[in-house]
């Protein structure tokens, strides 16, 4: 499924399959999340892709083609292949392992092809193996919003009493690893959207409710996973003293005017970027001692036009997933 320009639909191209060069796998597609940075790349609100372009970047697959000079990957294993694709390994970012800031980095189905197809081609650098529970299907949600949840987590520091503030694929599984890390997690969705409400309850919220609702108690910290500028001063409303505001998105709408006083009192205002290969090896490791579950909604490959408009008027619990035909 390729993007030819921004704002188009996909279109279902045949393409022959592309060799690996040197240092790359040859990854087939088992299935690949549905995200809500392809809208941003689609919708052109994220400049300069690399077109056209294969979109996705949460992809399961197995290896089925191996570059010279791969090493650590082996035919028919079972990897997952994230956003971040590529880094220089030279910049300041780089060398001081802050690989997600790289100066020259390439990103997975936005500057080089990604998963919304039969095969993918891949860096083994940034290749996770996958030798772990679970189906492809439901794996795929985790290397991009896991991994993204993960990492935004991880800044929200340890904030016991935890704000999220969109419910879709990322806060349903951040919101599994804070219940499992004996946080209290409090969800803020779209106003009036009482099943994404009680679905957050299932998943352990101790409060769920409306985003432009006052919160019940002041929170340690908050995680802003919709792509909505006018959270950010909501969030801040809603932390303690010295609380953190965690904006997780690559994307946001512009944030409006707010005044000084609800970001003084030390409160932190911070972003989160991409990921680094550290962030993939720890998460992986830590989610079958979590037990987390992905909520899912399978779409077939060609189909992908259609489950980027559910994602986008907000008509899914949990994620959207392609799986290419056998």
């Amino acid at each position: 499924m390729v993007l030819i320009r921004p704002g188009a639909k996909l279109l279902l191209q045949e393409m022959p399959d592309s060799s690996p060069a040197p240092g790359e796998i040859r990854v087939r597609v088992a299935a690949c999340g549905v995200c809500r940075t392809d809208l941003h790349v689609i919708d052109g609100e994220l400049p300069n892709p690399t077109l056209p372009i294969i979109p996705g970047h949460e992809i399961v697959g197995r290896v089925d083609a191996i570059g010279p000079g791969v090493t650590n990957i082996r035919l028919g294993m079972r990897v997952g292949i994230p956003w971040l694709g590529h880094t220089c390994g030279i910049c300041p970012y780089c060398r001081s392992e802050r690989e997600n800031l790289c100066d020259s980095p390439q990103f997975t189905g936005y500057t080089r092809n990604g998963g919304y197809a039969t095969h993918a081609l891949a860096d083994e650098r940034f290749a996770f193996p996958l030798d772990m529970p679970g189906d492809d299907v439901s794996l795929a949600p985790l290397l991009c919003a896991g991994l993204i949840g993960w990492r935004s987590l991880a800044i929200a520091g340890p904030a016991m009493k935890l704000g999220l503030f969109g419910f879709g694929a990322a806060a349903h599984i951040v919101a599994q690893i804070a219940c499992w890390q004996e946080r209290r997690v409090f969800a803020f969705t779209r106003p009036g959207d009482e099943a994404a409400q009680a679905f957050a309850r299932d998943l352990g919220a101790v409060w769920a409710g409306n985003s432009d609702e006052p919160t019940p108690e002041l929170l340690d910290a908050a995680i802003i996973y919709a792509p909505v500028g006018a959270l950010v001063p909501a969030a801040l409303r809603a932390v303690r003293k010295s609380g953190r505001v965690v904006c997780a998105g690559i994307h946001m709408s512009q944030i409006p005017s707010f005044p000084y006083e609800i970001l003084w009192e030390e409160r932190q205002l911070v972003s989160v970027a991409n990921l680094t290969r550290q962030d993939g090896l720890d998460f992986f490791r830590a989610v079958p001692k979590i037990g987390v579950v992905t909520h899912t909604v399978r779409y077939p490959l060609e189909q992908a036009n259609e489950a980027l408009d559910d994602l986008r008027h907000g008509r899914l619990q949990g994620a959207a997933v392609l799986v290419p035909s056998s």
